[in-house]
């Protein structure tokens, strides 16, 4: 009996997401587990993301540990609270990347942490990493979310369409008074209106 030859895996489109500001609330450094909360419509924005089979990925800073503010494992449990939290309305992350790095220029003062690192949005070691271990992303159908300049940088850096939202930092970025002014493809209320954007945009570029 001869066996079909396999067919190749279809690439799907892939959206990166930022933590803090843009899924959850904007809180600064995150002591305690219980202050990681979710935007409002965060969990049905990736949900939405889930059911059209469009890959939800984390891609964070998190410099907690390379400042000494608390351990790795700190971080990995903030990941993990999130995750529980999308998980506990029905939605999931498809992957989960961060950099805990902060060079000694920047304040970074705890081995082995306080380096210069390239996953350090806006570099995109975090992106790299998500497509080597993924093979089914694909990065002419990319995007990436978030309330920092930096993020809307990964975006031009990597070849995505950057979405600028205004929660967390969004406000402050859009006046100047924090980071820098930058011109996304698209600015956003926030998750949820990045979502529906990106649905469009993938609707248009289908046709």
């Amino acid at each position: 009996m001869n066996l079909p030859p396999n067919k190749p895996k279809s690439k799907r489109p892939v959206v990166f997401l930022d933590r803090d500001g843009t899924l959850n609330v904007e809180r600064g450094y995150i002591h305690e587990l219980e202050n990681l909360n979710l935007i409002d419509g965060a969990a049905d924005a990736i949900k939405t993301l889930n059911q059209n089979g469009i890959a939800a990925v984390l891609v964070t800073n998190q410099t907690g540990a390379a400042r000494g503010y608390y351990s790795e494992d700190h971080i990995l449990a903030l990941n993990k609270r999130l995750c529980d939290l999308l998980a506990k309305e029905g939605a999931h992350m498809d992957g989960v990347y961060y950099c805990p790095h902060l060079s000694l220029e920047e304040g970074g003062k705890v081995e082995p942490y306080a380096l210069d690192c390239k996953c350090r949005k806006p570099e995109i070691g975090l992106v790299e990493q998500a497509y080597k271990e993924n093979e089914d992303l694909e990065p002419a159908l990319s995007y990436v979310v978030g309330d920092k300049s930096t993020d809307v940088e990964l975006a031009i850096n990597c070849g995505a369409k950057g979405v600028l939202v205004k929660t967390g930092y969004g406000e402050k970025v859009l006046s100047g008074e924090y980071q820098w002014k930058v011109t996304p493809n698209h600015l956003a209320e926030s998750i949820t209106d990045a979502v529906e954007w990106i649905l469009k945009d993938l609707a248009l570029q289908s046709r």
